[in-house]
């Protein structure tokens, strides 16, 4: 999920492993593991001169549960014999350091299993994604109760029971609100499915996930032999049934038996993608488990600019488009409120 909902959730990591001890340190060490798997974005782009290699780093080995094992070890030990000294000599263990990176750090892609851009959970061994489809990757429902209670809690005394009582909170309104979404992905999918049957879509495959900020408005997609469906559906609605269909076609303008990178990239995509091209040796990517960016059937909010270099393909630097990712969201929280 987003950098924030990490940090929150690392940091309460390390209130209920090391908060009755240090006290708002805690939250500080916990937020810092919470945002360490996220620096493979950084690592990635140091490791490959491909932007394409760089971008499937992401979630890759540092969002594996080995890393989190042997970080949590390393910097277990690293912390300890910094923070072991003067005043602070003999009031935490190397134990309870570790234990603090590692619930930061585990939780971190556990988080992220839950949302549709899936994680490597366990890299190096093997390169499945696990992607639950549950979640958006930014969800402020989830967030921002939990963020409160985390802040709320900083105003305690370390070994209040008042501090207790909100990390509890906030845990808690996380955990039941994650249940709900489980509930709502499982509801979701027999609505689209029963959806696809009703329009005579012949489909190999579908799935369904929430659009960006919300658990209310629902993207599915269902692949066929030449073509892609997708459609929404809001629990606002009057029917029950996905609506706003489109039939996309399948678009290979790149051969990915030619090219490796292509087929890594319909690795990245479950095979949820077409290629356009769009000008000489330029092409468009688009990651089909994302929504529509707009009415045309070849846009996607999610969508790369490829191109051929040195008989391997490379991809520009990602940029973002703010007045199509705001027409984009509009578009959406207009879907949402129900048709």
């Amino acid at each position: 999920m987003d950098s924030l909902t990490q940090i929150v959730l690392g940091a309460a990591c390390g209130e209920a492993v090391l908060g009755k001890k240090i006290g708002n340190r805690a939250l500080l060490f916990g937020a810092i593991g919470g945002t360490i798997p996220d620096l493979d974005v950084f690592v990635g782009s140091w490791l490959y001169n491909n932007e394409i290699d760089a971008m499937l780093f992401h979630r890759g080995f540092m969002h594996s549960i080995l890393f989190s094992v042997f970080s949590a070890f390393l910097l277990g030990w690293i912390v300890f014999k910094l923070y072991n000294s003067k005043k602070r000599l003999n009031t935490t263990t190397i134990k309870d350091w570790t234990l603090l990176f590692f619930w930061s750090l585990f939780t971190h892609p556990i988080l992220d299993c839950f949302t549709p851009y899936g994680t490597q959970l366990f890299a190096p061994f093997s390169n499945y994604r696990v992607a639950l489809n549950n979640i958006a990757v930014v969800d402020p429902i989830y967030t921002l109760p939990f963020l409160i209670c985390m802040i709320i809690l900083m105003f305690f005394n370390r070994k209040s029971k008042g501090r207790q009582l909100w990390l509890r909170l906030g845990l808690g309104i996380s955990s039941a609100y994650m249940l709900f979404t489980f509930g709502n992905k499982y509801y979701m999918d027999s609505v689209f499915k029963e959806s696809l049957i009703a329009k005579g879509v012949n489909y190999k495959r579908y799935y369904a996930q929430p659009t960006i900020f919300n658990n209310v408005l629902w993207y599915g997609v269902a692949e066929t032999d030449s073509t892609y469906h997708v459609g929404y559906y809001s629990l606002l609605d009057k029917k029950d049934q996905f609506s706003d269909f489109k039939e996309l076609p399948k678009v290979r303008a790149l051969s990915s038996n030619k090219f490796n990178r292509v087929k890594d990239l319909a690795w990245f995509s479950n095979d949820y993608y077409s290629i356009y091209k769009i000008g000489d040796n330029k092409y468009q990517y688009n990651d089909l488990r994302y929504p529509l960016a707009d009415e045309k059937s070849n846009s996607s909010v999610f969508k790369f600019l490829l191109y051929e270099e040195n008989n391997q393909i490379n991809m520009k630097p990602f940029e973002r488009n703010e007045d199509n990712i705001s027409d984009a969201i509009n578009a959406l929280w207009e879907r949402m409120k129900g048709k």
